[in-house]
């Protein structure tokens, strides 16, 4: 983004004068203006009507008093792009392009909205296909429905890829506080990247919801999250059009492990990015961290008038890594002597309906349990429904002495409902102005406070370490396979083991084999079996001169039957590996959005079986790969289990490392590499297969093997 469009946009969002295009559709903005209380003049461009919306229309852009802040186009294609030129020309700050019919058509729409582009210049353009902007904050709807939303000074900016998404989300009935709602539609000249950009700077957006369908720009996204991060504005995304990977990859099983969706995982991750499910756990996120703010870790104090609330917040804590601490001795005594006696002291706490609703009851137990050290608190409360008020002042009694208690610890508060349809907007609106969070839904609730506490763990370790991605250099041009000895070679300039062995002739098979000591493992060298087991094209553990001769014959059989054209006789012999610790599956890719990513995965036969994989973009720490590590299921075996050995991490982390550098630096000449299996042994590490995929002028001809 321009200097001169970032300029614009600001204009855009905070407009001093609107201009609207277009006949229906503009009336609908003039009125969601008007609604939404809009001060600044309308100067509506209709030739064939005398006003729009009670204000008067002008016959041509050229006619109007100054150049609009901002516009709105509801317009056919053609003139949509004569009338962002015409803008363009007097300098106007931005438009929405509502008009449809653009890339999203096809070819002849894709020209169209290069024409569209070209016409804008620097002017700063939403869309098109697009609803629009609502500014809650200064009362700006450049929207062609009527949309709902309310802003209490400060709020959640959300942008989103779809239209109709925005504007159902505009209609929540969460009390979530909204400060911007941004349909970005095709992002032809404002990608969602911008819109992030700026809106991090305004002191009352206090988090960003994003809806993402695909991102464009990857490496400037990841510029404007670590802004966001280090701002302290959180970022919530709900990503939605899981992809493929391309054909390139359908090859290796990383393709399977590791598709697009597990990179923007690694993106999210990376960047401290909140990663959501769906709208409603979207909203209550924002509305948490807007309404309460980020805890600044994980220690929860919870509170509930039944055991079965206790019980519940305990169970989908601990599945989302909270922890409630514990009472301290003297803190459980005073718990004990405030409290009833039926009452078990415990966090979460049932404070028992003897005492509900009693103030000067619950104030002290409130205040005793919140006086530990916490780093959030929440009580759980379902509220009657309307006419059933013989009750509610007993609930709003201890919400007010939680909002107190709350407030004096000096710590994130939220009032859960068990049901996210239980709770009024009466009193949703009263917590949110108290600035304790009304969340809805216990569920939700503990997972959007987990999120946030995550961020805050994230947002530290940015601090101390400002990650980048790989400096991207290009994919490789019409990347091939290389067998897997030449795979080997590269390996082992990149500081890898791999087992001793030789490269013969099937003729000279058992004489290998002998050089290279029994056991043996036997394969045959060609780059079209990727797949080794499935043709028959591996023998493990021979132990004789003549068993290695009798596999060379039947491998030759049984690759035949399984693909005529991949028989070769090239053999590769290798000295058997004792068994390991674990067997890892270890890919470096190179993909054209994200750069160079690596996944870490179990091995082996584990690979077809069991979905355990890890996705790091790259440059990687040891900490990154140490981190992947600990969460994979095989990680269980790297510590030791049953009484098994243990692998050194280190070392293992060390190697990983050392594969990364060793891609990065020839980033240019790989596509990919996988390791499959790295055998990882208690102190040290073995390739013991791989493939690899580098550009097509580095692959080497067959050569004359013995």
């Amino acid at each position: 983004m321009t200097p001169a469009r970032r300029k614009n946009l600001e204009r855009l969002l905070r407009p001093r004068h609107i201009a609207l295009v277009g006949g229906r559709d503009a009336e609908v903005v003039a009125g969601e203006c008007a609604r939404i209380g809009y001060s600044g003049p309308v100067w509506p461009i209709n030739p064939n009507r005398d006003q729009i919306g009670g204000h008067k229309c002008h016959a041509r852009i050229d006619d109007l008093p100054a150049a609009p802040d901002a516009a709105f186009l509801a317009v056919p294609v053609d003139v949509a792009i004569e009338s962002v030129a015409a803008l363009e020309a007097i300098g106007a700050g931005g438009c929405v392009c509502y008009t449809a019919g653009f890339g999203e058509l096809g070819e002849d729409g894709a020209r169209a909205e290069l024409s569209l582009i070209e016409a804008a210049g620097d002017m700063a353009l939403v869309g098109p296909n697009c609803y629009g902007l609502i500014n809650y904050l200064d009362q700006v709807a450049l929207w062609p429905f009527a949309h709902g939303g309310d802003c209490p000074g400060y709020g959640a900016a959300i942008v989103t890829q779809s239209g109709m998404l925005s504007s159902d989300l505009t209609m929540n009935q969460r009390s979530v506080p909204l400060a911007y709602m941004i349909s970005a539609g095709n992002q032809s000249v404002l990608c969602l990247e911008d819109f992030i950009d700026v809106l991090v700077d305004r002191k009352e957006v206090r988090a960003i919801g994003l809806h993402i369908e695909g991102l464009r720009h990857v490496r400037r996204f990841a510029e404007v999250a670590l802004k966001a991060a280090h701002t302290g504005v959180p970022i919530v995304a709900l990503k939605t059009g899981i992809s493929d990977m391309g054909a390139q990859l359908t090859v290796s099983h990383t393709g399977s492990l590791s598709g697009t969706d597990e990179l923007y995982q690694a993106l999210f991750d990376r960047f401290g990015i909140i990663r959501v499910d769906s709208p409603a756990q979207m909203l209550e996120t924002l509305k948490f961290l807007c309404v309460a703010g980020a805890p600044g870790g994980r220690r929860l104090a919870g509170l509930t008038c039944s055991g079965g609330g206790a019980t519940m917040l305990a169970d989908h804590g601990e599945r989302l890594g909270l922890d409630f601490p514990q009472p301290e001795p003297a803190t459980a005594q005073a718990l004990r002597n405030a409290l009833p006696h039926t009452a078990t002291v415990s966090n979460p706490l049932d404070y028992t309906t003897p005492i509900w609703g009693k103030c000067d009851r619950v104030a002290p137990v409130f205040k005793t349990l919140l006086g530990g050290e916490h780093d959030a608190a929440v009580i759980v409360q379902d509220y009657p429904l309307d006419g059933l008020d013989a009750d509610k002042q007993s609930y709003l009694n201890d919400a007010k002495m939680f909002i107190k208690a709350t407030g004096a610890a000096g710590i994130p508060a939220a009032v859960v409902s068990t049901l996210p349809e239980n709770i009024d907007p009466e009193t949703r609106n009263m917590l949110r102005a108290a600035g304790v969070a009304p969340m809805q839904g216990l569920p939700e609730a503990l997972t959007a406070i987990a999120s946030a506490a995550w961020f805050s763990e994230r947002r530290r370790a940015l601090e101390q370490n400002r990650p980048a991605l790989h400096e991207f250099a290009g994919t490789p041009k019409d990347a091939q396979l290389i067998d897997e000895w030449q795979a080997k070679k590269h390996l082992k300039s990149a500081g890898l083991a791999v087992p001793d062995g030789q490269m013969v002739s099937g003729a000279r098979a058992g004489e290998a084999a002998e050089a290279v000591g029994f056991p043996v493992a036997l394969k045959m060298a060609s780059v079209r079996l990727v797949h080794k087991t499935e043709a028959g094209a591996v023998a493990l553990n021979l132990e004789s001169k003549n068993a290695v001769n009798s596999a060379v014959a039947q491998m030759r059989k049984d690759v035949r039957q399984h693909e005529a054209a991949a028989v070769t006789d090239i053999f590769i012999v290798e000295a058997m590996e004792d068994t390991p610790v674990a067997e890892l599956l270890v890919s470096v890719r190179n993909d054209e959005n994200f750069g160079l990513a690596m996944t870490i995965a179990s091995g082996g036969v584990l690979v077809e079986v069991i979905d355990d994989a890890a996705t790091l973009l790259l440059p990687v720490s040891f900490d990154d790969i140490d981190g992947a590590l600990a969460r994979l299921k095989v990680g269980q075996l790297l510590r030791g289990a049953r009484g098994r050995a243990s692998a050194d991490r280190g070392v293992l982390v060390d190697a990983l490392q050392a594969l990364a550098g060793y891609v990065a630096n020839h980033a240019s000449l790989i596509a990919e590499i996988e390791i499959n299996p790295l055998f990882v042994q208690p102190d040290r590490v073995v390739a013991v297969d791989a493939l690899m995929r580098v550009a097509a002028d580095q692959k080497n001809p067959r050569r004359q093997v013995p």
